[in-house]
């Protein structure tokens, strides 16, 4: 792969058009374009890990896809300034790094369900364990890939809610440009490639997609695996922003809602230094006594420290990200003390706070919430003849096609709307289909 190509400012299903907007970059306007979405805005109503705020205000997906946002910006124009100083020439267009990957970070989430990482496992268990499982052979026999929903990914949703044109709406989704594109597939390989931990970037409907924005900006197969392509050189960015953000918030948030002890957070986080730095932080800190503030400074030091190691790792392994044969996450190799305290979060992270019952009670809850609105808007797809059938697709927007002519599209149809769906959307519907609240008349 090669800098000139993969930074590539044409637009996807918008090829042959392109306004020059001086005001603004082509990646600048693909930022502002998904900030003002409305599936951008949902993201503040879907849950993070916690549940949705009372009087205490956790991070939900959209306050984490924000920070995450400025966090690989900052990254990326680390990263342009290395490779400046490496390629002095200016023919390449590194500055615009930060735009891409800030825009990238914003979309990252867009694709996950509501009720967090239970809403991906309750469509997966759906069609695993469910009464999903007996339209496999109808899926299969019309050469649908099954593998789409048994391992359902928010990411791969992602690249369709971008790029897919829905019913009403224009050719390429969104239109970002393939750089922007690019930056969002963790995972660059279909679903029956994806193993065991069932992680994959696009659908089948969205294969042809990926294909062209592949050959567009030169990325090639894995010749370890012919069946998967390199990563995007700039995904590990993304990849670092979202890893950074999401551990480290995860310890804050755990601590306002007293999963932990602030000593607890403050000892976990305190961890990422040694030496003068170290005794540095603690004589700021002592001139503080709000706790929350305390933690707030130890956040934007270890956030700063991390950017600044994931950048050196990304600068110090460019050649082989570019000929694809470095393969591990950013945060896998930065120094020492900072991975030992990483590690030390990401054990507290498992052990207490995602076990926690306030984390597991909304996973409970949504798992049973978001499998009865699977099933019931499945059955209704399709049996279209039958009378109630006919009452709840009433319910689905018209942009989503409930007379796709497989069966494939039509459960599409229905994960494309419960998907876009917010925590509070989807108890409202499903309290009012099984008849648990009704409208006042």
């Amino acid at each position: 792969m090669n800098w000139t190509q993969l930074l590539s400012g044409k637009r996807f299903g918008m090829e042959e058009y392109h306004e020059r907007k001086h005001e603004r970059t082509d990646f600048q306007r693909d930022y502002d374009r998904l900030i003002f979405s409305s599936p951008f805005r949902r993201l503040q109503n879907k849950t993070q890990v916690f549940p949705l705020p009372g009087s205490i205000f956790v991070h939900n997906r959209l306050t984490h896809s924000l920070e995450v946002s400025c966090v690989g910006r900052s990254l990326g124009n680390n990263v342009a300034k290395g490779l400046i100083q490496k390629y002095p020439d200016g023919s390449i267009n590194f500055p615009e790094i930060g735009s891409i990957v800030s825009a990238a970070c914003l979309a990252h989430d867009m694709g996950n369900p509501p009720f967090g990482h239970s809403g991906e496992r309750a469509i997966s268990a759906y069609f695993s364990e469910g009464n999903g499982r007996k339209l496999e052979e109808k899926v299969r026999k019309e050469r649908g890939r099954w593998e789409d929903f048994v391992h359902f990914e928010g990411n791969a949703n992602a690249m369709r809610l971008l790029t897919h044109q829905f019913i009403g709406r224009r050719k390429g989704g969104f239109a970002l440009t393939y750089s922007t594109l690019a930056s969002i597939i963790k995972y660059p390989y279909a679903s029956i490639y994806s193993g065991k931990k069932g992680k994959f970037g696009f659908f089948q409907s969205e294969e042809g997609s990926y294909l062209q924005i592949a050959q567009e900006l030169g990325i090639g197969h894995n010749p370890e695996a012919p069946d998967k392509f390199l990563r995007y050189p700039l995904v590990y960015l993304v990849e670092a922003a979202d890893d950074i953000c999401y551990q480290i918030m995860d310890i804050e948030d755990a601590c306002k809602l007293h999963i932990l002890t602030t000593e607890e957070a403050i000892q976990l986080l305190l961890g990422f230094f040694e030496g003068e730095r170290l005794e540095h932080i603690r004589k700021v800190m002592h001139m503080v006594d709000d706790t929350n503030e305390q933690i707030a400074y130890l956040r934007s030091c270890i956030i700063g420290l991390l950017v600044d190691e994931c950048s050196r790792v990304f600068l110090e392994n460019e050649e082989s990200i570019l000929n694809g044969t470095y393969s591990t996450p950013l945060i896998s190799n930065i120094c020492d003390q900072a991975k030992q305290a990483y590690a030390n979060c990401s054990a507290t992270a498992y052990k207490k706070i995602y076990k926690a019952k306030e984390v597991l009670d909304i996973e409970l809850a949504g798992y049973h919430i978001f499998s009865h609105l699977i099933d019931s808007l499945t059955e209704a797809v399709m049996n279209q003849e039958h009378a109630y059938s006919k009452l709840l697709l009433q319910r689905i927007p018209e942009q989503y096609d409930t007379n796709a002519p497989t069966t494939y599209g039509k459960i599409q149809c229905v994960l494309d709307y419960i998907s876009g769906m917010t925590d509070v959307y989807a108890l409202d519907l499903y309290r009012k289909i099984t008849g648990m609240s009704l409208p006042a008349v």
